[in-house]
């Protein structure tokens, strides 16, 4: 993999020409009662839009903290563009940070907040860099404003044209969009990956939002308890999720578990509540035994008449709709079928109302190639379970002094 050059401590002037590869090599963090991550390692090829992607508590932005010298690995090292960074300060590392909360200078204009890094280096034309930067931004034409006279969407841009305007090797990107309404948030990942194009820095973007890192990354890593569960396309992931984690989390899926009964050169059948679905052989990770296998809500279609059996579909039914919900571009059904639970389908809003209504009864299909099996062994533990809330864990607790009590 090629590497490019990073601004290093010993060169505080210098700009990097264009991103740099980011590699970490089993990073372990432990805080005091727990581990945040567990021998990660990654890596990230120069000038590329890199997504972390997972839920809250799973070790994304102590990762990227990590990454920006804010945190201090346990285990591990951290290279950027080839360099070991691991023991550099945050200020000597060649990495600029985008937080959610744009950490603007109100006292000072767009402008010199743009220009504030670059005239602490005693940079010389540091004043039309900051230009550059925030043209780069369409923010040029409101330079002499302050912060607070501009909107979030323009801010945030500000904070980002600060970051770019001194070429880091990496640019870390926390939740930045978190704060936006959802047009507007829309309207800033166009620009912020029409951005990266233009400059052709290495983003790291750290966010627990699915939509924006589909929209944005050429690649997502989907993370989950300190480890990543599965990285690629953002395509590859939600076509063929490895993981019930990664199935559930990025999107939603129908998944069943059965018996594999006929296993072929390119599918195999599975037995779910006696029911046979079959899959692609190469969309399988498992061919034999008790598997788990799935297909997306918007893959289905509903039928008000039992349709005709085909080599190419899947049919299960007759079930019965529990539930409509109307979301705009589509409608959401429930659909409880013996032997298979709910599930759940997206049907497109092409007609005014909802297809059929609850109470009806019906037949549901998919085409063979739209199901997917996974890696996990439904034999094993549940390793996905809930977060336990603070008001489960009081019930609890209550319960178990009233059992004690009882007792005594």
């Amino acid at each position: 993999m090629a590497k490019a050059s990073a601004a290093s401590s010993a060169n505080p002037g210098a700009f990097a020409e264009s991103g740099a590869d980011l590699e970490l090599v089993g990073v372990t963090k432990r805080f005091p009662g727990f581990t945040a991550i567990e021998g990660l390692d990654l890596i990230i090829p120069a000038g590329s839009f890199f997504a972390l992607l997972g839920p809250s508590g799973c070790g994304k932005t102590t990762t990227l903290r990590l990454v920006a010298g804010l945190e201090e690995a346990t285990a591990g090292r951290i290279l950027i563009g080839g360099t070991d960074v691991t023991t550099m300060r945050s200020y000597q590392r060649p990495v600029n940070t985008v937080f959610q909360s744009y950490a603007l200078f109100p006292h000072m204009s767009v402008l010199d907040n743009v220009a504030f890094g670059l005239r602490r280096r005693r940079i010389t034309d540091a004043t039309s860099r900051a230009h550059e930067a925030l043209r780069l931004v369409e923010l040029d034409h409101l330079a002499q404003r302050k912060p607070q006279q501009l909107s979030g969407g323009q801010q945030q841009r500000v904070a980002l044209a600060r970051a770019v305007v001194n070429r880091p090797a990496l640019l870390l990107l926390d939740e930045p969009l978190g704060a936006l309404d959802l047009k507007l948030r829309r309207q800033m990942q166009i620009e912020l990956k029409s951005i990266q194009q233009d400059v052709g820095l290495t983003f790291l973007h750290v966010t627990h939002d699915q939509e924006e890192a589909m929209t944005m990354a050429d690649t997502v890593a989907v993370m989950n308890k300190g480890r990543i569960e599965q990285m690629g396309a953002p395509e590859e992931l939600y076509e063929l999720p490895r993981t019930s984690f990664v199935a559930n989390f990025l999107g939603q899926s129908n998944l069943f578990t059965g018996s594999v009964v006929s296993t072929g050169s390119t599918s195999i059948v599975v037995d779910v509540g006696g029911r046979r679905i079959e899959i692609p052989r190469e969309r399988a990770q498992r061919h034999a035994g008790e598997v788990t296998i799935g297909v997306r809500p918007e893959k289905l279609m509903l039928h008000t008449t039992a349709p005709d059996p085909h080599s190419t579909i899947n049919v299960v039914g007759p079930g019965r709709v529990t539930d409509v919900s109307f979301s705009g571009v589509s409608t959401q059904y429930q659909v409880a079928v013996p032997g298979l639970g709910s599930l759940v389908v997206f049907a497109q809003n092409m007609v005014f109302g909802p297809v059929v209504s609850s109470g009806a009864e019906v037949w549901l299909t998919w085409s063979t190639d739209h199901g997917f099996g996974l890696a996990d062994d439904p034999a094993d533990s549940p390793r996905f379970a809930s977060d336990t809330d603070t008001h489960t864990l009081a019930v609890q607790r209550r319960e178990s002094l009233e059992a004690e009590l009882e007792e005594a």
